[in-house]
């Protein structure tokens, strides 16, 4: 088997997919090893349980930086250096809640993964719960994508669909999705990494 790749989770908040992802690389011959664990907050739940599942952890505090491009561009940059120094090879974004710049994307492209609580291209941007709720669609869902520039607009990966009950609130329709992404994940993942590590083999016997 080829090499595990080293994957780092980006989060803000309680981390319930990178928890997903931590239990999923605990598996022998799972492709990922989860090196290391981001939070844009010193504050963020999800640090507790990646420090004691005994992953690296860093925090780069958004509140340091301010809204701008070039605050924007500083923390890709302090985030890209804490990348680069744990030898991470691919990165799951996992509830992080900043937008990353064009530069540190275009750099990472093929290489950055996102999960999105609706069926994209449907509802894309903030809220897409409520979003599907207001468009009384029946179905909803999640989306792994890759990420690039353009906000929920990467190609899709893989997508898994829940129903969009008659009485469902924001809550109720968030906490089904959300059970449906912690299985998307990390079977996502690894799908990438696995076809990946095929292409590289295939090409070193020509």
């Amino acid at each position: 088997m080829s090499a595990r790749k080293r994957v780092a989770i980006l989060i803000s908040g309680r981390g319930s997919n990178m928890r997903a992802l931590i239990k999923a690389a605990r598996t022998p011959d799972y492709p990922a090893e989860i090196a290391l664990v981001v939070s844009s907050s010193p504050d963020a739940e999800g640090l507790k349980f990646a420090r004691t599942a005994g992953v690296e952890t860093a925090i780069i505090d958004k509140a340091r930086f301010g809204r701008s491009d070039q605050d924007r561009e500083a923390f890709d940059a302090e985030l890209d250096a804490v990348l680069t120094r744990g030898r991470v090879e691919f990165i799951c974004l996992a509830g992080f809640m900043r937008i990353l710049s064009d530069a540190f994307v275009r750099k990472w492209q093929g290489r950055i993964l996102n999960i999105h609580p609706s069926l994209l291209p449907a509802f894309r941007g903030l809220k897409p719960q409520a979003q599907a709720l207001a468009a009384k669609v029946t179905v909803s869902g999640c989306t792994v994508h890759h990420v690039v520039p353009e906000l929920d607009a990467g190609p899709t990966i893989a997508q898994s669909e829940v129903p969009v009950l008659p009485d469902d609130t924001v809550e109720r329709l968030s906490a089904r999705i959300l059970e449906a992404e912690h299985r998307l994940y990390p079977e996502a993942l690894k799908r990438v990494l696995t076809a990946l590590a095929a292409t590289r083999e295939g090409g070193s016997h020509t």
